[in-house]
């Protein structure tokens, strides 16, 4: 087996055998093949695709490439969530508590923000104190006291991935769907849950621009988790337009607050909510209700708790960055549109996101959002304020919001998009 042979079947379009991507797998993993050779079989996939009997067989074969995690001794059943970004996505932050308070173990294994995407263990980090990186029985303790768990995957976890992953990126292959799925559900898998629900998001803001790609992506993965013994469920969610009223770290760990403590925004409330009795349905907890653990206060408890167990103070006060600039309302009339993806931009270019993976960010940075689209707005009226500790990067902010934000005139009719597009199973 060479990796010439193997590039040039999928190069020529033909289908990778499993001996193929066996090997392939396994001697880049161990840096036989280079990353030249991945990154040429890479752009081949995202040409030309692969069958789900190819993915499937990737993906077996990236879990092989390392640990499996067993979480059989917990008493409750497993569910966990994986959204694949979003723009003031900070839904995993009250989430995981919530479904925690009614009944099930979350073990969250969760990443870092790259590009316009925020990250969950970005935001998490702003807490004083919190530890992403946990051990496999720090991980297991901690879901035992808690019942919930957000932590960074061990080095052992899908091991081809991580260098997989990271060659994607500055290759311009990000987006090949057999790739991004297998990426994804690799790691799911082989973080031994019993269930999961995917959140697949769709817009300018997502990496998948309409819902035809979205439900491809979607059935691709649910396709494979169902083949790998894992109960899988896919939302479509929109993202054209951020979810809840901030963009950043310390920002979005607030509105989760505000949420677990009974207010919020209304969207971020209503996908939790839903992605909430997905999880439990699919953990087989039907009766649970977690509007009630919201209200009673049990998921915020359960928050406490596992930040607290995390080496996080729950208490202590989040980053607030040192300077800020109001954007104001041009014209008065309808705000009809709040471009996802320009806010999104405009939050990593303050600082609220990285480049690569080992830059830093800063925890106070980002953008407020003070209305949103549907609302009726005034000239010279208050519409985002930006937030970072290097008021240099303002202009660039601004220059990526231009064209973004769109007012209609006064009386124009406004429905907003449904938050859930579709379900697969």
């Amino acid at each position: 087996m060479d990796a010439i042979s193997v590039i040039r079947t999928k190069r020529d379009g033909g289908r990778l055998g499993d001996d193929q991507i066996d090997w392939v797998i396994d001697a880049y993993t161990k840096g036989e093949v280079a990353d030249e050779q991945m990154s040429a079989l890479a752009m081949a996939i995202l040409l030309n695709g692969m069958d789900r009997a190819e993915i499937a067989r990737w993906t077996a074969a990236m879990i092989a490439s390392g640990e499996r995690m067993d979480f059989s001794s917990l008493p409750r059943p497993t569910a966990d969530k994986h959204s694949t970004g979003g723009v003031g996505d900070k839904i995993t932050l009250p989430l995981a508590p919530l479904v925690a308070a009614c009944g099930a173990a979350v073990p969250q294994l969760s990443g870092r923000g790259l590009g316009h995407t925020g990250g969950t263990l970005d935001k998490l980090e702003s807490i004083p104190g919190w530890r992403a990186l946990l051990s496999n029985e720090e991980m297991l303790r901690v879901l035992g006291d808690s019942g919930a768990v957000i932590c960074a995957a061990g080095d052992g976890l899908a091991p081809a991935d991580k260098k997989l992953y990271a060659l994607r990126d500055v290759t311009g292959t990000v987006e090949a769907i057999p790739l991004i799925a297998s990426s994804i559900m690799s790691k799911k898998i082989a973080e031994g849950t019993g269930s999961l629900v995917l959140d697949v998001k769709v817009g300018s803001g997502a990496f998948m621009k309409n819902l035809e790609q979205a439900r491809e992506l979607a059935s691709t993965m649910v396709g494979l988790g169902t083949d790998h013994g894992v109960r899988t469920v896919a939302l479509l969610t929109g993202m054209s337009t951020p979810l809840g009223l901030t963009a950043g770290n310390a920002l979005e760990v607030r509105e989760s607050v505000e949420v677990l403590a009974g207010g919020g925004p209304a969207d971020v409330v209503e996908l939790t909510l839903a992605l909430a009795r997905e999880m439990l349905d699919a953990a087989g907890l039907k009766d649970a209700d977690p509007a009630k653990a919201l209200a009673d206060g049990s998921a915020m408890d359960v928050w406490r708790r596992m930040i607290s167990a995390q080496g996080g103070d729950p208490d202590a006060e989040l980053p607030v960055a040192r300077e800020r600039h109001v954007v104001t309302a041009e014209r008065s009339g309808v705000l009809t549109g709040l471009d996802a993806y320009a806010v999104g931009v405009a939050a990593w270019r303050l600082g609220a996101g990285r480049a690569r993976k080992e830059d830093p960010v800063q925890a106070g940075a980002g953008v407020e959002l003070h209305a949103k689209p549907g609302a009726a707005v005034a000239q010279g009226q208050p519409l985002l304020t930006l937030h970072t500790d290097t008021p240099e990067k303002f202009g660039w902010a601004l220059e990526a919001l231009t064209g973004g934000v769109e007012i209609s005139p006064a009386g124009t009719a406004f429905t907003a998009d449904p938050i859930v597009l579709d379900r697969i199973a």
